[in-house]
């Protein structure tokens, strides 16, 4: 705890002690009587052990009860018929000691009171402790049940930030790849097409420019997302009307079936990404001369299906690439696959997303 902290308990202290002196003294000061001045000393001492009441809770108890069992013994003093102090006491030992020691010293009180004091005034000792005793424990239940609730909230707060943070990373991936990939492999075809062809050279160095361009403007978005919040938030994500866009400045062909509807946003997005993996994938190791990209509607069903005629592995390696395809659908509920072709040669990915 910080010294602000500390300090506020103890003023607060400071003035309960202050208040149960004043009350418990009120007796001696409203009346013309002399009395003995012993007992303006017991009353003094048996709220004096408020301060410490959080530090030593039993100490602070033991201490007033002590003192107010002296009272009867100084001479002439007012009838006191409740010591503050030694019930605040009571409620700081029901507060923050353990089971058996807080029993404990309920028993001794009241057992105590019954012995030393008449049936009437133990009664009354005994339904006042016994009363500040329920309330302790009801505040410090409160108190945990509250505490225990605000841990969870950040706990899980950790957790959403963290799982965030993952998707972020996966993105980021998904997009730097996807950029690089292009922009190496229409590099490569620049300057061969410079002498052959100047206009496919142009259009190829407009590609790069254009990948470039496209990869800053998504990271662009993820990173002032990040800086916007100690705790990441969602950034805005590409949806299925940027399909088009995506397979276009890749040269491949691109087809759709069955009639669009609307599906949630999350299956909007692993489509996308799943098709921008596979993209990659196709640019970097298919060797291909051909690539389609067909995306179906279903009656019950969203499908992406990306195939190739280049050169298939005939051992399927899972790299991050496909472990992120399988993931990015089994986290919507729907299933993928990636192999070989059978229809011919090249590499098939496809993602069902049931959207019932």
């Amino acid at each position: 705890m910080s010294l602000r902290g500390r300090i506020r308990p103890l003023w607060l202290d400071v003035g309960l002690t202050v208040l149960v002196v004043a009350v418990q003294l009120w007796p001696f000061l409203v009346s013309e009587r002399t009395w003995d001045w012993r007992g303006y000393v017991v009353v003094v001492v048996s709220a004096v052990p408020v301060l410490w009441r959080r530090q030593a809770p039993v100490t602070a108890l033991l201490t007033s009860l002590l003192a107010t069992s002296l009272y009867d013994f100084t001479g002439t003093v007012p009838d006191q018929p409740i010591w503050y102090g030694g019930l605040i006491a009571a409620y700081s030992v029901a507060v923050r000691s353990p089971r058996w020691l807080r029993l404990s010293m309920l028993v001794a009180t009241v057992g105590g009171s019954l012995i030393l004091n008449s049936s009437q005034t133990a009664l009354r000792v005994a339904v006042l402790f016994v009363a500040v005793y329920a309330t302790g424990r009801a505040a410090a239940t409160s108190r945990a049940h509250a505490e225990r609730l605000e841990h969870e909230r950040e706990v899980e707060s950790e957790r959403a930030a963290e799982r965030e943070r993952a998707r972020i990373a996966r993105d980021m991936h998904d997009i730097l790849s996807h950029a690089v990939s292009l922009m190496v492999v229409q590099a490569e075809a620049g300057p061969v097409m410079l002498k052959r062809d100047p206009a496919k050279a142009e259009a190829a160095f407009e590609a790069i420019a254009s990948a470039g361009r496209d990869a800053m403007v998504q990271l662009r978005r993820i990173l002032q997302v990040l800086h916007t919040d100690e705790q990441p938030q969602a950034a805005p994500q590409p949806r299925l009307a940027d399909l088009p866009t995506l397979v276009a400045a890749s040269d491949m062909r691109f087809e759709t079936t069955g009639r669009p509807f609307p599906v949630a946003p999350d299956v909007e997005l692993a489509v996308y990404r799943i098709t921008q993996e596979a993209i990659t994938n196709v640019i970097r190791h298919a060797a291909a001369t051909r690539a389609e990209i067909h995306l179906g509607w279903e009656t019950d069903a969203v499908t992406i299906e990306i195939t190739d005629d280049g050169t298939a592995p005939d051992v399927v390696r899972k790299g991050n690439g496909l472990i992120g395809i399988q993931e990015r659908a089994t986290a919507c509920g729907g299933v993928a696959t990636a192999g070989p072709r059978t229809d011919g040669p090249g590499f098939r990915v496809t993602a069902r997303f049931p959207t019932r």
